[in-house]
């Protein structure tokens, strides 16, 4: 007797680093650009459309280095920027790092799709300023679980972070988590993720740093095995220092009701 497959739903996500809409073509941008991660001068403002449109396409979108409204950004929250531009109805962020109101940072979520809730968490780590965004869909424990992460530099710090974040998603079947990981996916701190939940190692490989020569990836969208990826692909966004990564991928119907 052949088994009757379970209904399915296609989404189309898309992690992206947006470094607050400022421009990094080379690495001696960082110095003689430094201005334009203080000050609001620059193109932001077109680079953030360019973001919009890329993001139009989504049904789900995670931000990382979103300024969440300070003097680089002309006191704009780019993240609700952006819901507007792109036509999203959902949107959350997590403002995490403050610099004295001349800049700050934050993770983003834009959806297509009404959540049930959303959480944010403070990571721990050596330095603060990190977080997770976390964002539920569909009711019970079978819902879809999307987190929205940017992980430290360092490898201690990165470390007891991935194990708060495995800790949340412990008990989420059917879980996504996407960010800036600052590292790749086999590296050794990553793998309590993979033992602590169901989320797996990327089925293949996608460089996105430097954005003008990527040789090492480190943006990722990990998802559970109860979800099929279907395609997993790196693209630009606008002139960030890292590309993003778009995927589409099946999650059980129920997930989402």
């Amino acid at each position: 007797m052949q088994a009757v497959k379970s209904p399915t739903q296609t989404l189309r996500l898309l992690t992206a680093n947006i470094q607050a809409g400022s421009s990094t073509r080379r690495y001696s941008d960082y110095v003689t650009r430094s201005w334009s991660h203080a000050l609001p001068a620059g193109q932001k403002r077109s680079s953030l459309d360019a973001i919009a449109q890329l993001a139009s396409g989504r049904d789900i979108v995670g931000l990382q280095e979103a300024d969440p409204g300070s003097l680089r950004s002309g006191f704009t929250n780019q993240t609700h920027y952006l819901a507007q531009r792109a036509g999203f109805n959902y949107w959350s962020h997590q403002p995490n790092r403050r610099m004295g109101g001349v800049a700050s940072s934050a993770n983003g979520l834009l959806s297509r799709l009404e959540p049930v809730e959303v959480q944010d968490h403070a990571l721990p780590g050596r330095l603060g300023g990190r977080g997770v965004l976390l964002a539920r869909f569909g009711d019970g424990d079978e819902g879809l679980t999307v987190a929205v992460a940017h992980l430290s530099l360092g490898v201690s710090s990165r470390l007891s972070q991935l194990d708060f974040i495995s800790d949340l998603l412990s008990d989420h079947p059917n879980a996504v988590l996407m960010g800036d990981f600052n590292c790749t996916a086999d590296r050794p701190e990553m793998q309590v993720l993979y033992r602590k939940t169901r989320l797996q190692p990327p089925g293949c490989l996608v460089h996105t740093f430097p954005s003008w020569g990527p040789d090492r990836a480190i943006d990722h969208i990990l998802t559970s095995d109860t979800l099929k990826v279907l395609d997993t692909r790196a693209v630009p966004a606008a002139h960030s220092d890292h590309l993003a990564v778009e995927m589409e991928v099946e999650v059980p119907d129920h997930s989402l009701r």
